[in-house]
């Protein structure tokens, strides 16, 4: 070969393998730690013109269930309904390349019991953890499955196993993978909210947190503030802090939530502890040096989930920068809080676009910009500051297609988590999965 062909072939290589080494996937909730920070790189800036470039779509039944990518495959969990309220929940395993189905494992359930126009399919995102994945359907069956051929390995049923009572809108809180535990909010009985079981056999290892409340809808985070590892639970009665080996509860933090409607998930940097709900508004707490106490900073004034003072967010989990909190609140405004006083300094309604009730938006960071997913299907990229929200780039992605109580121009929403991984876009609706390109060009 000459000299220039065989300096050229070099810098490929040179050139996949930086790529390769950046790359990175979407294994869980809001992707690795459940962070909602995406770090690749070689992301594009602003959206082609004509839309992003879907390498494929197949098929899938209905559900909220975001997906997740490990080792080049794909899982989602969907539905597929028979009559009334009965069907089938299943777990489905994509090829990430082509979209190709390398297997799927289905269960019967019936939704009878559930809040009936919401009852469309599981809602609890899969966990990946090395060869296994954690499935949890809407009706609290737990299942541990073979990641290469879909094998059941082992599996619990919340209601049969841990005598729990199924919340209005079905069992929402995704698996925690955790060295050897697997960690789920059951919401069992004796004192059976919350649940470790062995990762290879199901065995359980712990139990904590009565369940003389329902267990809500948020999901399980660890964090390490102090630099010791604890497992947070926010839950309608309050925020529990536990040691994730023992389930030892740590400390508690008040906080009665109307409904049982704690779903967007805790944040926690530096020391600022943040969760917010639809009816009952915000909580900013702030964490002693190690870790082992906090202090409340401000909390919403009044209940009325119209006249917010804070920031009201519902399936919205909101992002701290700086010295400054943003989040979107009950009827779609996007809001920029001061971190340390709760003071209100600016609200839009340009992520959303219309003021509704529920209209929401997930964000995922990614360096000094944010990729954020609205209800209506739209993928934006922005920066947020205190000056403003600052919108780069904005693109229709998928049809919104769940159906809502409430009136919305589109008659339907989009409430699915998309996973960002190896430089794609993966995301479902009720009808269809894709995977799109974000390659800088």
């Amino acid at each position: 070969m000459p000299l220039v062909g065989r300096a050229t072939a070099s810098l490929l290589v040179l050139l996949v393998a930086n790529q390769a080494a950046t790359a990175e996937d979407w294994p869980e909730w809001r992707g690795k730690g459940r962070l909602g920070v995406w770090t690749e790189d070689g992301i594009l800036d602003v959206f082609p013109e004509e839309g992003l470039d879907v390498k494929w779509r197949r098929p899938v039944g209905s559900g909220y269930a975001g997906p997740s990518v490990a080792d080049g495959r794909i899982f989602v969990a969907d539905f597929r309904p028979t009559q009334h309220n009965r069907g089938f929940e299943r777990a489905l395993a994509l090829d990430e390349e082509t979209g190709e189905v390398l297997w799927e494992h289905e269960w019967e359930v019936n939704y009878t019991g559930l809040q009936l126009v919401y009852a469309i399919g599981p809602r609890a995102t899969p966990t990946v953890d090395g060869d296994r994945i954690f499935v949890l359907g809407a009706m609290g069956q737990l299942l541990a499955l073979a990641v290469k051929t879909g094998e059941v390995l082992w599996q619990k049923d919340f209601v049969r196993d841990f005598e729990a009572s199924l919340p209005v809108w079905g069992m929402s809180s995704a698996p925690l993978v955790d060295g050897e535990r697997v960690i789920v909010l059951a919401a069992g009985e004796p004192n059976a909210k919350v649940v470790a079981l062995h990762r290879d056999t199901g065995r359980e290892i712990w139990r904590a947190l009565s369940s003389d409340w329902e267990p809500g809808y948020s999901q399980p985070v660890i964090f390490d503030p102090g630099g010791k590892r604890r497992l947070m639970i926010w839950h309608p009665r309050a925020l529990s802090v536990l040691d994730p080996v023992t389930g030892t509860v740590e400390w508690e933090q008040p906080f009665i939530v109307s409904m049982g409607m704690t779903v967007s998930t805790p944040i926690l940097v530096g020391r600022h502890l943040f969760v917010s709900s639809f009816y009952d508004g915000a909580r900013m707490w702030k964490l002693d040096e190690d870790g082992a106490q906090a202090t409340l900073l401000w909390a919403s004034s009044g209940q009325s989930e119209v006249r917010s003072d804070k920031v009201h967010t519902l399936i919205n989990t909101a992002v701290i920068q700086g010295d400054y909190l943003y989040g979107i609140d009950s009827y779609g405004q996007m809001r920029c809080l001061e971190l340390e006083t709760g003071k209100r300094v600016w609200a839009s309604l340009d992520v959303t676009r219309e003021k509704q009730r529920w209209a929401t938006a997930f964000f995922v960071r990614h360096g000094d910009r944010y990729f954020i997913n609205n209800d209506r299907g739209e993928l934006i990229i922005a920066r947020f500051s205190p000056e403003g929200f600052h919108e780069l780039s904005r693109t229709q992605l998928i049809e919104p297609t769940s159906p809502t109580v409430r009136r919305r121009e589109l008659n339907a929403v989009h409430w699915s988590h998309p996973a960002y991984a190896n430089r794609h876009i993966v995301v479902r609706n009720d009808r269809e999965i894709l995977r799109a390109s974000l390659a800088s060009p």
